[in-house]
């Protein structure tokens, strides 16, 4: 019998999962995704809001629009209960935006249906082999596919990183919390609170009337699903009451445990989202990430796949992304201890509140909770090198347009500032976009600050900057070469 053959085939339909795929048919590669759900639909709202440069991904593929319309905007960025304002960020999405997951996922999964992408739903991947030229996949229904690679996005359970063998270190648990949403009799304590064993709070839904929360347990309970007994006994525990808690809807356990892959490639299975790293909700990061390891995996995989590019530029996927989670893992195991509620933590909170508040330390963790300030490699030669490139308002010879509307379709982009005409891409001409335009403005970058001007600079698609110069071309033929393959490349 022949079995489905796809050049990618993606496990796992969340975020993650769904942002890979879309940015796989964008650039013209045949993708599947394997999801164990029949349709979007999701047990409670999950993760509660997008960062500024996850909406500036979703800006570079023209789909933005679609999730603030149905988000609230946030100009504030918390630091262990300390409200830092944001609206000094160098981006035109200068806010959080508030949407829960189960909104972003519908909306997330309506662009991708607009998209050539195959879906295999109600199935789950239970294993595979590996050759020189590609994967079998089994499927739990006694079918399999046929892949080139294999990416997993399954969650930090993980099928596809245990069977690759890909070890998961990291930091054991210490606190367990139960999140729930359902009814109360009475009327609850709302807000955050600081115990002293990590925080616990209550905020009502959408519908003003059903409670969302969360609460820490007493003891730490390692998986399993918790039952009603075990919410009411930790509210009375932490409120002194359950509040006649009942009618709930959703109710799950997740732990202060991190953990990373130690590698985000076994030849050809890769890992993106909560399938290479696992951490506290605190700060909102995970979904986040998530999205931006898709978007930087995405169009390296399409270029290899399409032979434009040499196999190890995936290796560049682990180089730039593996130090990114690495420090949102350090950064919630902080902010989780910054949360518990005994004097000591208390002392050491109201001192700390006090530095974040200063301009200086306020601008440098909003930059990094926002992902704005991410600089990829060494950073030699230009300071924009590395780093996200800018959405300026550009004068073009079609009128007024922006950096991000020429990143629509996934393409890498040459845009030159100088003399019209001065630059010539040669034998990248038909993998290379090539745009001049004039922008009249300041460059500035987050933390950074202003930066000059360049002449030209270079931007992959996924937004960062391979590239920078002043009056000079120096380097250009490296850096593409390095990101967009030989001259003799397809």
């Amino acid at each position: 019998m022949h079995n489905p053959e796809h050049a990618i085939v993606v496990v796992g339909g969340g975020p993650t999962g769904l942002m890979l795929a879309g940015e796989l048919a964008l650039a013209g590669v045949d993708v599947a995704v394997v999801e164990r759900r029949l349709n979007q639909d999701l047990e409670g709202s999950r993760a509660g809001g997008l960062h500024p440069r996850t909406i500036e991904l979703l800006d570079q593929r023209g789909i933005a629009e679609r999730f603030i319309e149905r988000g609230k905007k946030h100009q504030v960025a918390l630091f262990a209960g300390t409200v830092l304002d944001t609206s000094d960020l160098p981006t035109r999405h200068d806010y959080w935006l508030a949407l829960w997951q189960e909104q972003f996922e519908s909306i997330l999964a309506g662009w991708v249906g607009e998209l050539p992408v195959t879906f295999y739903r109600g199935r789950e991947v239970t294993g595979f082999t590996q050759d020189n030229t590609g994967l079998d996949v089994a499927l739990n229904d006694g079918g399999s596919l046929r892949a080139g690679y294999l990416v997993g996005c399954d969650g930090g359970r993980s099928t596809i990183r245990k069977r690759a063998g890909i070890d998961f270190p990291g930091w054991d648990a210490d606190i367990s919390y139960l999140i729930f949403e359902a009814d109360m009799a009475e009327e609850p304590d709302w807000g955050i609170r600081h115990g002293e064993r990590g925080i616990y709070a209550l905020g009502r839904l959408e519908d003003g009337k059903r409670v969302r929360g969360v609460v820490t347990e007493q003891h730490l309970v390692h998986g399993g699903k918790p039952t009603l007994d075990e919410l009411r006994g930790a509210l009375a525990a932490s409120y002194g009451t359950d509040y006649g808690v009942c009618n709930v809807t959703w109710l799950s356990r997740f732990t202060d445990a991190a953990r990373q892959a130690a590698a985000y490639r076994e030849r050809r299975v890769l890992l993106a989202g909560d399938a290479a790293h696992v951490h506290s909700p605190a700060g909102g990061q995970g979904l986040n990430i998530g999205i931006q390891d898709a978007v930087n995996l995405g169009w390296k995989l399409a270029q290899v796949v399409k032979r434009i590019s040499p196999d190890d530029l995936l290796d560049t996927y682990q180089e730039e992304r593996h130090p990114v989670a690495a420090r949102v893992l350090q950064h919630t195991l902080a902010i989780t201890a910054l949360s518990r509620g005994d004097a000591r933590t208390n002392a050491l909170r109201k001192m700390m509140a006090g530095v974040m508040e200063m301009d200086q330390p306020r601008r440098w963790y909003t930059s990094m909770m926002s992902g704005l300030d991410i600089c990829y490699g060494q950073n030699e030669g230009h300071p924009l090198v590395g780093r996200r490139m800018p959405d300026l308002d550009l004068t073009h010879s079609s009128g007024p347009v922006r950096v991000y509307d020429f990143l629509h379709d996934c393409r890498p982009l040459l845009l030159n500032l100088a003399e019209p005409g001065s630059i010539d891409l040669g034998s990248w001409a038909n993998r290379v976009r090539l745009v001049d335009a004039r922008h009249d403005g300041a460059w500035e970058l987050p933390v950074f600050g202003l930066v000059a001007a360049p002449t030209a600079v270079l931007i992959r698609p996924d937004g960062y900057v391979a590239w920078a110069a002043d009056q000079t071309q120096a380097g250009l033929v490296d850096a593409l070469t390095i990101w967009f393959g030989p001259p003799s490349a397809p």
